[in-house]
């Protein structure tokens, strides 16, 4: 789908698009690149974000998508969407680092919203957000995402995670009516 006000395309991923999306999320979450946004975890975890498997686990999911974003050409922002039995999971999120703080990210959450409403008539959207990310979870609540205190263990030890500076993670899962 083309935005011309944007200037924006969306459309899923493929397979040719794993390299680039790998690229794309670990310059949002990890390393130097990551602190040109806001969306940094290069003070709590180091290592990977995601991998190449993971990416394509998402793009060959049967009830899963990864939105891509892309504006000239280039792959800008992405989200994984993932039918689950009774709502919607938004994760893998990430925007250049260089465009975080520009509106990119709200245009993105509202397609995928709709998108899940469309594609799966998704009623509620979830998302497990690391909650030390305070400034992240306090974004999310101003799009209308509100916490559950449900909360999950963060997967110490297991490095496809990244490596967990600090001993109090772990995540948070947000939920939004989508009606």
């Amino acid at each position: 789908m083309d935005t011309p006000a944007t200037g924006l395309t969306f459309r899923d991923a493929t397979d040719a698009d794993v390299d680039a999306l790998v690229a794309l999320v670990e310059s949002a979450y990890r390393g130097d690149s990551s602190r040109a946004g806001w969306t940094t975890e290069a003070d709590f975890l180091e290592g990977q974000r995601t991998d190449p498997e993971g990416v394509l686990e998402v793009i060959k999911g049967p009830e899963s998508r990864l939105l891509t974003v892309e504006r000239d050409g280039r792959i800008v922002a992405c989200c994984q969407l993932e039918h689950r039995v009774d709502h919607a999971y938004f994760g893998m999120f990430a925007v250049t680092p260089t465009q975080q703080g520009t509106g990119l990210g709200k245009i993105v959450m509202a397609e995928a919203e709709r998108l899940a409403r469309e594609t799966w008539e998704a009623t509620e959207m979830r998302m497990a957000v690391i909650n030390v990310r305070e400034d992240l979870i306090a974004w999310y609540e101003r799009r209308g995402y509100r916490r559950t205190g449900e909360t999950h263990p963060f997967p110490y030890g297991d490095e496809r995670y990244g490596i967990p500076l600090r001993a109090d993670l772990r995540f948070e899962v947000l939920a939004k009516p989508l009606v």
